[in-house]
């Protein structure tokens, strides 16, 4: 009986872990935003590259086979749907997913475009993670830089403290949400091939702009490009 719950207990920790992790992620984005001007720091643009690098790797590497070893139809055209589906999402967002900020400071106004824009990827986002794929850590990397950047632009907009926390805390639950829609929800999981193919779709355009505008005037240098590399040798060794 004692090894019965010890596993069990094992099991509800590895379960767990799926839905905490993302959540850390956005406390750790915070916790950087205070120390940090992720506009003007060149270690940021750094992790920004590097976690671009880590996703795309991923990305192809394993999530892309698996779509296609589903052997579904149409999956080609989910995937281009999702990299459509991330461009409408920018256009509301402004590019916080890829680690810029384009927005008017000193607005006290509650952002419920950007909200809903960054609730929707992350949601989508959440679907093919699994505690056993290197995704999850892919994405926990990539959603630090972002709500760091998101937490500056939600501070220097001068909304009230509870605003920005409920901001947060709603962008934070997001992605353990899709995680947990995807293993809870038959119906959901019954598509779990052609919701994967559009999280590529939107994978592919964030990865790809990450890596290609995160440094000035969209120029490569050897700290850029040593991140960059390191970033897809782990993705593909670990």
């Amino acid at each position: 009986m004692n090894l019965v719950n010890l596993t069990n207990q094992r099991t509800l920790l590895t379960d767990l872990y799926i839905y905490i992790l993302p959540i850390f992620a956005v406390v750790a984005g915070y916790i950087i935003s205070l120390f940090l001007k992720p506009g003007s720091s060149s270690g940021f643009k750094l992790l920004l590259a590097f976690s671009g690098a880590y996703l795309l790797a991923v990305t192809v590497l394993e999530l892309l086979p698996d779509v296609y070893s589903a052997q579904q139809n149409g999956i080609g055209v989910f995937i281009m749907m999702g990299l459509l589906l991330q461009i409408v999402l920018e256009f509301l967002s402004k590019g916080v997913e890829h680690g810029h900020l384009h927005f008017h400071e000193n607005n006290n106004s509650f952002p419920l475009l950007l909200l809903i824009s960054l609730s929707l990827h992350s949601l989508l986002e959440g679907f093919p993670l699994e505690n056993d794929n290197h995704l999850l850590h892919g994405v926990v990397i990539h959603k630090i830089p972002v709500a760091a950047i998101l937490s500056v632009f939600l501070v220097q907009s001068k909304l009230s403290q509870p605003k920005v926390i409920l901001f947060l805390g709603f962008f934070a639950l997001m992605t353990p949400l899709g995680s947990w829609l995807k293993n809870n929800v038959d119906f959901i999981a019954e598509y779990a091939p052609y919701i994967n193919a559009i999280v590529i779709g939107i994978f592919l355009h964030v990865s790809t702009t990450i890596i290609f505008e995160s440094s000035k005037n969209h120029s490569f240098n050897a700290s850029k490009l040593a991140v960059i590399i390191l970033g897809i040798l782990l993705a593909y060794f670990i």
